[in-house]
């Protein structure tokens, strides 16, 4: 079965909007507060702004990578072609795809854990029942994505109004209020770079990253984009420009009415700051558009996510019942199920604190560095006709982005770094007793 089966149905704005909704989620209105917190003055802007380039650089190689190989499974097969489809490249997308089975549950995971977290500012809930509600929202999704790929595109662009009018509320409200500006004229106050501020922001960059990530989301579902090489860069650079424009002035505008100094203190900002500006009725209205905005995210990146096994198995790397597609709706119905299932258990079983840093710890090495690595090979083998985007300034902003993605990582902490690299031990142990078994690389001359 070719992974090239599945169709082409989305075009620009319905792949730009589930990348939105993918990047929003969330993620900045819960690490708003954290971030504050450990840049501990009025410059924590200065992180969203750290992981906005991260994230701009970073996209152009995804965007030679998704525009020269436009299938499903995004980074499946970046790696597979970048190290030799018959050779170490066998090894690297495994890998990828072995630590993904862990990984993408534990976004899913992030992200409905989040969502029971800010339904306790509506309702008070135990832990028992904030574990309920977070199972809960994991299993809607995985029935909401239960159908063809169109109608999925229609609802993704439908939860991205969702998002865009969430952000452009907060906006408003402190452009009304008056001090908008006043955050911004007093950004530098107390700043002072050294090597405490470089440290804080590289910490804190760990929260900020986190919350941009998805600007990729479209490249794991590059067989079912309609025009892939101009369509696949451009909602990517679309969606980090958009994304990064509403965090910058949504934290203006909460910072604006509420100081950071106290900002910092407060799980539940976003709700405090539109009772502040408008009362108890408009702060349970704007807590119930953070949750839909949270379970937008959640549905973006299951879709993405089932894509990768599937890719896997589809070409032959993977336990061949994840390549099954849905006899009449044509998606990979089992992989989608697998992985809902999974981030089913991780949501009851862990909390938001302990996977924010692990999922970034967990890809580093492999997806993000690893790709850099791959596109610089590929680029030394193939002809330039191959990449239908070319980045500017080739290959500079490649080792920009992995000296930048080594700092994230060493900020992840040292035990999620060890964590990160026993998973992928393990999964080359596994990898090459696979391997062995079936006569591949680097088994393939043994008799």
């Amino acid at each position: 079965m070719s992974v090239n089966n599945m169709e082409r149905r989305l075009g620009l704005g319905q792949a730009t909007a589930i990348n939105m909704i993918d990047m929003v989620g969330i993620g900045p209105f819960i690490t708003l507060p954290m971030v504050i917190g450990m840049m501990n003055g009025p410059y924590f802007l200065y992180a969203w702004l750290a992981g906005a380039f991260l994230s701009f650089i970073d996209a152009m190689i995804w965007s030679e990578l998704g525009a020269a190989f436009p299938k499903a499974g995004g980074s499946y097969n970046f790696l597979k072609e970048a190290y030799g489809t018959n050779g170490a490249g066998k090894l690297m997308s495994f890998l990828f795809v072995w630590q993904t089975m862990i990984q993408a549950p534990l976004v899913i995971a992030s992200a409905a854990i989040g969502f029971a977290a800010y339904f306790s500012y509506l309702v008070p809930l135990t832990p028992i029942l904030a574990k309920t509600v977070s199972g809960t929202v994991v299993l809607l999704i995985v029935i909401l994505l239960y159908r063809k790929i169109e109608s999925i595109g229609k609802i993704g662009v439908f939860l991205w109004a969702g998002v865009i009018l969430t952000m452009l509320w907060i906006i408003g409200g402190g452009i009304v209020h008056g001090n908008f500006i006043q955050p911004i004229l007093h950004i530098n106050d107390g700043l002072k770079i050294n090597y405490a501020f470089v440290s804080a922001i590289g910490f804190a960059s760990v929260k900020t990253v986190y919350s941009y990530l998805g600007y990729y989301n479209v490249c794991h579902l590059g067989g079912e984009i309609k025009n892939p090489s101009k369509n696949i860069p451009r909602s990517m650079f679309i969606s980090i420009a958009g994304i990064s424009v509403l965090y910058l002035l949504m934290n203006i505008s909460v910072v604006s009415v509420i100081p950071w100094h106290i900002a910092k203190d407060s799980p539940f900002v976003i709700s405090e700051f539109m009772k502040q500006l408008a009362g108890q009725t408009a702060a349970t209205i704007a807590t119930c558009l953070v949750l839909w905005v949270a379970f937008a995210s959640v549905f973006s990146a299951t879709l993405g996510y089932s894509r990768v096994p599937y890719a896997a198995a589809a070409d032959g790397a993977f336990f061949k019942i994840f390549a099954k597609l849905h006899p009449t709706k044509h998606f990979p119905y089992i992989s989608l199920l697998f992985l809902g299932a999974i981030a089913f258990v991780f949501s009851l079983l862990f909390k938001l604190s302990e996977v924010i840093s692990a999922i970034l710890a967990m890809r580093i090495l492999i997806q993000f560095i690893s790709q850099g690595i791959g596109l610089i090979l590929l680029r030394k083998t193939r002809s330039t006709n191959d990449f239908p985007y070319k980045m500017p300034l080739f290959p500079l902003p490649i080792y920009l982005a992995i000296v930048m993605w080594l700092g994230i990582l060493i900020a992840t902490g040292k035990q999620m770094m060890l964590a990160g690299l026993a998973v992928i031990s393990l999964g080359t142990v596994v990898y090459f007793i696979k391997a062995k078994f079936n006569k591949e690389w680097p088994y393939t001359n043994i008799g």
